[in-house]
């Protein structure tokens, strides 16, 4: 199990590498496809270090983005879940004050 962001990272962009040559990507073809520059590309392969954008155009560009449903499907809540969350975004008023 991957334990903290530098690993997290690490293997990241060696996947994204590793699909991008078993489709016959050069670098360039896919920062061409991604919008990005080639030095973004090698950066985000080499380190693993880019904005969120710039993973999402590759991933896109990747045809990966199908992996990342997952991520982003919300749960179903029980009742007593829904409910707890409503109470907890309730605002209390403020009790009133006396002056006069």
């Amino acid at each position: 199990m991957l334990a903290s962001a530098p690993e997290i990272l690490h293997a990241l962009s060696e996947r994204l590498r590793a699909h991008r040559l078993a489709q016959g990507l050069p670098q360039r073809e896919l920062a061409l496809r991604a919008g990005l520059s080639l030095g973004a590309v090698r950066k985000l392969e080499h380190d693993g270090q880019c904005s969120l954008e710039t993973l999402l155009r590759v991933v896109q560009a990747l045809g990966l983005m199908a992996e990342l449903e997952p991520l982003f499907v919300l749960r179903p809540l029980s009742i007593a879940q829904m409910e707890k969350a409503e109470l907890a975004q309730k605002r209390q008023r403020a009790p009133r004050s006396k002056w006069r």
